[in-house]
């Protein structure tokens, strides 16, 4: 019996989670049976045909060019492949002795007509893709367009079912309007947000803990207040969804993330909050709170600069800040009025001085002329 892979797929997780796969491997086994072949390893992909770069497609190719099975049993063509640059390496397999077999179509690699049925049904399962790629990005910008917007609702909002607005959850929407609220406060950094979030139940879609990167999308996503953005193409539309957050606090937050410059506030309010940055690696010193005491520290995972106490911090700057206090002898005479004779002095002695450059400039001329250079 000839030794062979068996390659099995559905497009997601969710079908995976059916009877499809069981379907095809069962098809694969009555067709190794009857064609004297035996599968000696599987192959199970949970990932659509039309995307290229499949992890356990690659992987299998990989092994077959390597020499460790003799054929490949695949249920149909467009379980295989539904884009022609994957077809392509399908069809080169004969060049490395494997013989590509497919249960439920019964094609001959080894014949003209089988090799040309082949290619045709894989030029039509990839128009079938386009196709249904088209059909479907008509049906989303049809709701869209309508102020629907026709993916899960984002936190903060319940899904109705197709074709019906998202609403305002009960629950999580007046949270989420607390984080707009605390963060335009300028009292809240993203770290700091993050743990009050945390702290009063605020979650992800998935019921999990809300991360920096969740919580950057909620503050700068416009559905909040009745817009839907899609990011791919760069349009907005009007959403026909309730708003649950202002629009003056949503764009006092935008302001806010947008900044650039000068230290941003947080809810401790540190002393050197962003004015430090680390001497090795020039990353910001950032504060941090660790019993009763502020420390900085560097950001950099790696960077071997140690933490500082706030309060020692203190102490050197005002100790160099002591060498640039003037002295009392100094301060004394800074105080001294200046009458109207000291400054007529002074204007007399710029006077003066004003006379001597001139007549420098002058001599300079005279020893910079050609006259003067050619009879020196």
């Amino acid at each position: 019996m000839s030794p062979c892979f068996g390659y099995i797929r559905v497009s997601t997780q969710k079908q995976g989670e059916g009877v499809s796969l069981d379907a095809q491997k069962e098809a694969i086994q009555a067709f190794a049976s009857h064609n004297n072949l035996s599968v000696i390893q599987w192959f199970e992909e949970k990932e659509t045909a039309a995307k290229r770069g499949r992890p356990v497609f690659n992987q299998m190719l990989k092994q077959l060019k390597q020499g460790k099975a003799k054929g490949l049993i695949m249920h149909k063509i467009d379980r295989s492949a539904r884009n022609l640059r994957d077809w392509a390496l399908i069809s080169e397999l004969p060049k490395y002795g494997v013989k590509p077999y497919f249960a439920a179509d019964g094609l001959d690699f080894e014949t003209r007509g089988g090799r040309l049925s082949a290619n045709l049904q894989a030029v039509i399962a990839e128009d079938y893709i386009f196709n249904l790629r088209e059909e479907t990005i008509k049906g989303l910008n049809g709701r869209l367009k309508q102020g629907l917007f026709p993916w899960g609702a984002p936190p903060g909002y319940l899904n109705c079912g197709g074709g019906k607005p998202k609403v305002p959850c009960p629950k999580t929407a007046p949270l989420i309007k607390l984080l707009f609220e605390l963060y335009a406060s300028r009292q809240y950094s993203y770290d700091t947000l993050l743990e009050e979030a945390h702290r009063r139940g605020v979650r992800n879609t998935r019921g999990g803990r809300l991360t920096l990167c969740g919580l950057g999308n909620i503050l700068q996503n416009p559905f909040y207040i009745g817009l839907i953005y899609i990011k791919s193409t760069g349009k907005t539309y009007e959403g026909v969804h309730e708003p649950i957050i202002p629009i003056e606090i949503w764009q006092r937050v935008q302001d806010i993330r947008q900044e650039r410059s000068g230290p941003k506030s947080t809810r401790h309010n540190h002393l050197f909050q962003g004015l430090f940055r680390c001497g090795l690696c020039n990353r910001p010193m950032v504060p941090e709170l660790q019993k009763g005491r502020v420390y900085y520290r560097c950001k950099g995972k790696e960077c071997p600069t140690k933490t500082i106490r706030e309060d020692a911090l203190q102490t050197a700057i005002l100790n160099e800040l002591h060498q640039l206090e003037l002295s009392a002898q100094a301060k004394a005479a800074a105080s001294e009025p200046i009458d109207a004779a000291s400054l007529a002095s002074v204007d007399e002695q710029r006077a003066a001085l004003a006379l001597q450059i001139a007549d420098e400039e002058r001599r300079l001329d005279r020893l910079t002329c050609p006259f003067f250079r050619g009879h020196s």
